[in-house]
């Protein structure tokens, strides 16, 4: 079965503008063309599709992600370095995972401390909580 690039786009939550631009920065050499010049996405394409939106939510640029499809065109003598392109990509994914949470411990923390001012319509908190005192200096001392 092949699917229009409209029905591609919104299999994968993108615009067919997207898809079109993507494809003229060489990120869908895969993709077949009809006689009639239209492109068809077939599974396997809504496949890359997602792998593509998977690395470029993870922040890879969009070149890096093109050398990656590169890569697959050329075959299997590549595997080594899309092994370790991926490896590389974990590791920053993982780094800035780390800092997500940090942030969400802060976050969360405020609401903590926003929830007890509202409860009690002012901002003693530490001075009824001495323990959220405690959890912010361990929170905000980097």
């Amino acid at each position: 079965m092949s699917y229009s690039i409209g029905e591609a786009a919104k299999m994968v939550g993108l615009t067919a503008h997207t898809l079109r631009f993507y494809d003229k920065e060489g990120l869908l050499p895969f993709v077949k063309k009809t006689s009639s010049g239209l492109r068809a996405f077939t599974e396997s394409d809504i496949e890359w599709l997602k792998i593509i939106e998977c690395l470029k939510g993870t922040g890879l640029p969009l070149k890096q992600i093109k050398q990656y499809i590169d890569w697959c065109m050329e075959g299997d003598a590549t595997i080594p370095q899309r092994l370790n392109m991926f490896i590389e990509q974990k590791k920053r994914v993982e780094e800035q995972k780390a800092k997500w949470e940090k942030h969400l411990e802060k976050i969360n923390f405020k609401i903590k401390y926003y929830e007890d001012a509202a409860q009690h319509g002012d901002l003693n908190v530490f001075e009824r909580n001495p323990k959220l005192l405690e959890e912010k200096k361990k929170l905000f001392e980097d």
